[in-house]
């Protein structure tokens, strides 16, 4: 997803990048993840004319070099077993080397979760997440969102702030998570484009190809 600068000045403006990587089995995670996504397009569309590039990464199929361009990464996993998956673990373990070189040190990160149950211990999957990205050198944003209440309709309805949370039922990823999930995850990609849009990472990094 690309959000273009009509701006004539546009060529000489960095272009701010957004990478939400997940792991999915169903799904789910997936539709939460395009959520976030969709939610910094509209955003970022119709609040600014900066240039503001979105994208959603599997695990399975990672683009690296916008990963590694982009200057906030949101992650996001399936909850099992109390934890994120062992794909996504996997993910993580890859990066050692980006690591080593601090190569992601100073961006941005955040994360989601998703799992069946209503708790389905997704603070521990978010937790997981955060140490991920601290060990990278990263600056957490979390989702500052007030609960509107606690129905299937409602936004944070699960009260998050670390990250974003969402349940989803067994039933296809077209039907759940909920209309309130998939609300909460679109302004949750809203909050996340306004931090990287007013809170950018050193120039460096804005300029990293």
């Amino acid at each position: 997803m690309m959000v273009h600068n009509t701006n004539s000045e546009q060529s000489t403006q960095p272009v701010y990048k957004l990478a939400v990587i997940y792991h999915s089995n169903y799904g789910h995670t997936r539709r939460v993840a395009y959520a976030i996504a969709e939610g910094v397009q509209d955003y970022a569309t119709k609040h600014t004319a900066k240039q503001v590039e979105v994208k959603a990464l599997d695990v399975d199929e990672m683009d690296w070099e916008f990963a590694d361009a982009a200057q906030m990464l949101v992650f996001g996993s399936a909850v099992y077993m109390g934890s994120i998956t062992a794909e996504f673990k996997t993910f993580m373990d890859s990066t050692s080397k980006r690591w080593f070189h601090r190569k992601w040190h100073g961006k941005w990160a955040a994360g989601f979760a998703n799992s069946g149950g209503l708790s389905g211990d997704k603070l521990a999957a978010l937790q997981q997440i955060c140490q991920f990205s601290m060990q990278h050198g990263m600056n957490w944003t979390g989702f500052p969102v007030m609960p509107t209440g606690h129905s299937e309709q409602d936004i944070n309805r699960l009260s998050s702030f670390l990250g974003l949370m969402t349940q989803s039922l067994n039933a296809p990823p077209e039907v759940t998570p909920g209309e309130g999930d998939i609300n909460s995850a679109k302004l949750f990609g809203e909050h996340l484009v306004q931090v990287l849009l007013h809170q950018p990472p050193p120039v460096s990094q804005l300029n990293a190809q």
